[in-house]
This record gives C-alpha cells, structure tokens and sequence, in this order.
C-alpha cells in the first residue's frame, strides 16, 4: 500500500493548522492500521506521554499513517505526508 493508494482509497480531509496531515473523514473506524494498509507496511503500537491513547504506527512510502486507538476499541486514523509524519512522530517522541 502507498501513500497515493490509501488516499484515494476513501475519504480524507485535512487537519486544520496541521500541513500535511489528514484524518480519515467517516471518523472513528473499526478497521484496524494493518488493515487499512493491507499488511504491507509493519504496524508498530506505542504508549507514549503526549497521546492520551495508544498510537499505531505505519510508515509508507511517501509519508505514514498514525492511528490513535481509542477505549472502545476504534481508531482514529490520519494520513500523513512524508513532511507531515515526521513531524507529529517528532512532537509525540517517538522519533
């Protein structure tokens, strides 16, 4: 799966103030991050201090995708541009 395929696979719209970042536009999903990838990109969850949820983690060939996992067991999944996703990864900590 790449960056251009999961986008026009469904409906993103951009997060304001955020360049670069989208959110899955139909809000919290069932699907998990694997899923939405096809498991063709390696998922990695991490607790981290400045996410209240588990974030899921999956870098694509231009950019990745991060998924917040909620209580409830749904996700919230963003798209992010290569540019975008080392960004929020840099403010979460994780790289």
């Amino acid at each position: 799966m790449t960056f251009a395929e999961l986008k026009s696979n469904a409906a993103w719209r951009p997060i304001p103030h955020c360049p670069g970042r989208f959110v899955l536009s139909a809000g919290p999903s069932q699907v998990s991050p694997a899923d939405l990838v096809a498991a063709t990109a390696e998922v990695a969850e991490h607790v981290v201090s400045t996410a209240k949820d588990p974030v899921a983690v999956a870098p694509l060939d231009e950019g990745g995708l991060i998924s917040y996992r909620k209580r409830d067991g749904t996700y919230i999944h963003t798209l992010n541009t290569r540019e975008g996703f080392a960004r929020k990864l840099r403010q979460l900590g994780i790289r």
